[in-house]
């Protein structure tokens, strides 16, 4: 088979998850869609916010970013050597799940 230049795209199938929290994270999340909705005219549910919610969260957060970046450069570096002529290809990125409200 000929290797293309774009690797095969990763899994994109949605992960359905349900959460418990307490109600004062609930109430702050309904403020937060109600912020956002006066913001920007567009009301969102929370299933459709909080994935990206959690993606911004996971991007800013320092310490993980290091950590990740270390387990995948420990991974990269266990990958047996690469066949001449051949091309390494990067992991996937992390989508954001769908979370029902």
């Amino acid at each position: 088979m000929p290797e293309l230049k774009l690797a095969k795209l990763p899994d994109r199938t949605p992960v359905k998850i349900t959460i418990t929290m307490p109600p004062e994270l609930h109430q702050a999340l309904r403020q937060y869609a109600g912020i956002y909705r006066a913001t920007y005219g567009e009301a969102e549910s929370l299933a459709e916010l909080i994935p990206f919610m959690l993606g911004v969260f996971l991007d800013s957060d320092r310490g993980f970013a290091k950590a990740r970046k270390s387990v995948i450069d420990e991974a990269v570096s266990a990958e047996p050597a690469t066949p001449r002529g051949g091309r390494r290809r990067k992991s996937a990125a992390l989508e954001p799940s769908s979370i029902t409200d």
